[in-house]
């Protein structure tokens, strides 16, 4: 049907050159490589085995074929699953390289490479055709015009990130139009609503094309978050409105018109394919001594440092050339703006240990492309030695859990919390301050896609999972959280309004902290999951943003202190804060002190009972802007009950303003700084005395 000729083994994937389609794919251990064609009703019309090999990629080129040809590959090679091949080709493979698919893997016994009537299961072989039950891979032209407006690149100290997910901020919202699809998520309602927030970056949950797993589709649940990816290159067409890549392009289009940036939550550390007992839907078929870690000295079996059943191998430079052409054509062609990467020290491993100067690392960081772009880590696995805050290398940021355990804690009242918060309102500066890193290098939250929301926070004591099936034993049990009273949903006005103070105290403790603030979708507007502190299965109302009743004031108090953040660069700093004297003014960048002004000892820091901290602060003195800003702020975090704080005196000519106050959102003004409520943030800014004040108190 097509003049087919040798081709070329770069670039890999299906490449449209305007006269036809370059294909390339990788495979060491294979002995044939068959192209499988399909039209458009998902007929196999024609098998072409690839004539090139070069280097372990075989390539060919088919001349007079044009975008919208569905394809996929028949891989033959052996089946020796104890010395980790499990070629199959009666299993059709999606391409890893796809830029689109035409949907998701239908669940039939034939998807998996093994007879599962066989008592040896996956050491048998099975010869059932599940080409109709897979999705095909589509050869695409990916050029869009993206005309002449430039990328927000907002500063990473500028930076205020919100966290969502495509269909959970839109499934539910009653002014939008194709609900759960990115045109959905670049629509007026939710551009409109995040501008006004204040926020300068989304974080989607994962985008790329992920598979529904067996066991929930037979619960009757689905895999809602998204985290077992196949495709990195191809979004999800349970994401789409027809079939066109352009969608996601025109979403990203939108959000930059908007200033606002897109960063992609990306699974590579495993994929959907889990452990011996999984599907051969890609990288086991093409060749899986090479694209997964497997057990030594019994290669049958798989290293799962993710816990989802593989772990893919970084060692090999096509499973890191795989990964790094991924991550490049988000940037280059689909125009995202950075990458948070799920259980990021499987990707830092070598030989099965983490190294902070790792192939994928040292990849990153000389990537032209790449080391531009927003990188943020989530700084932990399962593995051995898998949790590695603060020992990722620039220009990586990390997900800090650290910030939200310690500031739930705090607020919640725990004894011997003081020190652990102060560290958080500066930087966790023990973690990030080493090798060149800023504040910048953490990423600050006190709730995330995974665990309760804000409301729930304050709203339940123990997690009510018992929607997910799994007979309330998944998820934490470890939240931080309280109930102020009573578990769940109340009209108790009392414990209302102690909920509400909470959450602006979380709130306004994490815009007000050095570092990269992250807000998840809903919390502005009060969402709640019921309880449930794993939604991953979710796709439901327990899982979407509410929005049938939002909490405006509770939104108009984010608005407020996402702005005054943004309006006081001491908040959002590039450089760490130290207790040390400047050169310039002989005034520390930070000064701690007792609510009576004198500063804080040893003893101080170590008294469990201390609730309130007390934090003078200056533009750090290695920033290049201090010398230019001569201002200060007073910020106090106080957890107990109401108390006098002593102000330090304000240097002639000035005085201390309160500017924020969790107690009183509207009551700001000039006042000698004495009474501070019980469970409230208050911010003092540093004046002109000259200045008019209003608000007086």
């Amino acid at each position: 049907m097509f003049s087919i000729r040798a081709g070329t083994p770069f670039p890999l994937g299906a490449t449209f050159d305007g006269d036809g389609v370059n294909f390339a794919v990788f495979s060491r251990h294979a002995t044939r490589v068959s192209l499988c064609l399909f039209n458009d009703q998902g007929q196999e019309i024609q098998l072409i085995d690839m004539p090139e090999r070069e280097g372990h990629v075989w390539h060919c080129y088919l001349s007079g074929m044009r975008p919208g040809q569905q394809y996929g590959y028949r891989m033959h090679g052996p089946y020796r699953p104890e010395e980790g091949h499990r070629f199959n080709p009666f299993k059709l493979l999606i391409d890893p390289y796809a830029k689109r698919l035409t949907g998701h893997p239908t669940w039939n016994d034939a998807l998996f490479g093994y007879d599962m009537s066989d008592p040896d299961l996956d050491l048998s072989f099975d010869k059932r055709d599940s080409a109709p039950f897979m999705p095909r891979s589509v050869v695409v032209d990916p050029a869009f015009s993206w005309g002449a407006r430039p990328k927000p690149r907002t500063p990473r100290s500028e930076t205020v990130i919100y966290e969502a997910h495509v269909k959970g901020m839109t499934a539910a919202h009653p002014r939008i139009q194709h609900p759960g699809t990115f045109t959905a998520m670049a629509s007026e309602p939710v551009l409109d609503h995040l501008t006004n927030l204040g926020v300068t970056a989304i974080e989607l949950l994962p985008v790329h094309a992920f598979i529904d797993d067996r066991f929930l589709i037979e619960r009757g649940l689905r895999n809602y978050w998204g985290y077992m990816s196949y495709g990195f290159f191809a979004p999800d067409p349970r994401y789409m409105r027809g079939s066109d890549i352009a969608e996601f392009q025109q979403m990203v289009a939108r959000f930059h018109s908007a200033g606002i940036e897109v960063i992609l939550d990306v699974v590579y550390n495993h994929t959907a394919e889990g452990g011996e007992m999984g599907p051969t839907l890609a990288f086991r078929g093409l060749d899986n001594a090479s694209y997964y870690r497997l057990s030594p000295g019994n290669p049958r079996y798989y290293v799962d440092d993710t816990g989802c059943g593989n772990t893919l191998d970084f060692d090999n430079p096509f499973t890191l050339r795989l990964v790094m052409d991924s991550l490049r054509y988000w940037v280059d062609v689909m125009h995202v703006d950075g990458f948070r990467f799920d259980l990021a020290s499987t990707l830092g491993r070598k030989g099965g240990v983490f190294d902070r100067d790792g192939p994928f690392f040292q990849a990153i960081r000389q990537d032209p492309v790449l080391n531009g772009v927003k990188l943020i880590a989530e700084p932990w696995d399962i593995g051995p030695d898998g949790y590695q805050l603060g020992a990722y290398p620039a220009p990586f940021s990390e997900w800090n859990d650290k910030f939200r355990d310690d500031t739930r804690k705090f607020w919640r009242g725990d004894a011997g919390t003081l020190a652990a918060m102060a560290a958080c309102l500066s930087g966790s500066s023990q973690y990030f301050d080493h090798d060149g890193r800023s504040p910048t290098a953490s990423v600050n939250f006190v709730t995330a896609h995974d665990g309760f929301t804000l409301m729930d926070t304050v709203s339940f004591a123990e997690k009510h999972n018992e929607a997910n099936g799994e007979g309330n034993r998944d998820g934490h049990s470890h939240n931080a959280s309280d109930n102020l009273g009573v578990e769940g949903p109340t009209d108790d006005p009392l414990i209302v309004t102690a909920r509400t103070r909470r959450r602006r105290n979380l709130m306004a403790t994490l815009l007000f902290s050095q570092g990269i603030p992250m807000i998840l979708s809903g919390d502005e507007i009060g969402n709640s999951q019921g309880g449930n502190n794993n939604a991953y299965c979710q796709d439901s109302e327990i899982g979407w943003v509410d929005w049938s009743d939002p909490d405006t004031d509770f939104l108009a108090f984010c608005q407020k202190a996402i702005a005054f953040r943004k309006s006081q660069p001491i908040l959002h700093q590039r450089w760490f804060l130290h207790s040390q004297e400047r050169a310039v003014d002989g005034q520390p960048d930070l000064f701690w002190q007792r609510v009576h002004g004198a500063p804080m000892a040893q003893a101080d820091w170590d008294n469990p009972e201390r609730r309130t901290l007390v934090a003078e602060m200056r533009m750090a003195s290695g920033s290049p802007e201090y010398v230019d800003r001569t201002g200060a702020l007073i910020i106090v975090l106080n957890a107990g009950p109401a108390v006098e704080v002593q102000l330090s005196p304000p240097p002639p000519g000035t005085r201390w303003v309160r500017r924020f106050d969790t107690a009183e959102p509207e009551a700001v003004g000039y006042f000698e700084g004495t009474l501070i409520d019980d469970d409230s943030v208050v911010v003092f800014v540093q004046e002109a005395a000259e200045s008019e004040q209003r608000g007086v108190r």
